[in-house]
């Protein structure tokens, strides 16, 4: 795939950003993954952890929790690089957010059952108002 132009970059972030913020994960992570296959160099482990983000809550919003917790250190692998703030997402606040919504399903013991809790889910969206509020 083409690199993008920066409009359709940023453009593509913004939309896949509200997908992941509406809850609807594999939608948000096509966008990503376009973002990532279209980024070079260490870059694109940013968006590879957004990939891996939006599929480990769709595996827990489904109910498929050994797929969720498989996911949960890659992403934050990939994201941890780019600590505290990226793209003007506060990285730091949204891995927080993330290991308290799945620390259920990380931390379950076998046959236990863990409930994906929408309201509480973490959103991106939030932390790039963080920046906006504060800077």
């Amino acid at each position: 795939m083409s690199a993008l132009e920066p409009e359709e970059r940023a453009a593509t972030l913004s939309a896949a950003i509200q997908l992941f913020d509406d809850g609807r994960y594999l939608a948000a992570h096509e966008l990503f993954e376009e973002l990532w296959e279209a980024t070079e160099g260490p870059e694109s482990d940013f968006f590879k952890g957004l990939v891996q983000a939006a599929i480990a809550l769709h595996h827990f919003e489904s109910g498929n929790l050994e797929g969720a917790a498989k996911l949960y250190s890659g992403h934050r692998r990939c994201l941890a690089a780019y600590l505290p703030r990226h793209e003007d997402v506060d990285l730091e606040r949204f891995l927080a957010d993330m290991q308290a919504f799945l620390r259920p399903v990380v931390e379950r013991r076998p046959g236990t059952r863990v409930s994906f809790r929408p309201e509480l889910r973490p959103r991106l969206a939030d932390a790039r108002r963080n920046e906006t509020r504060s800077g």
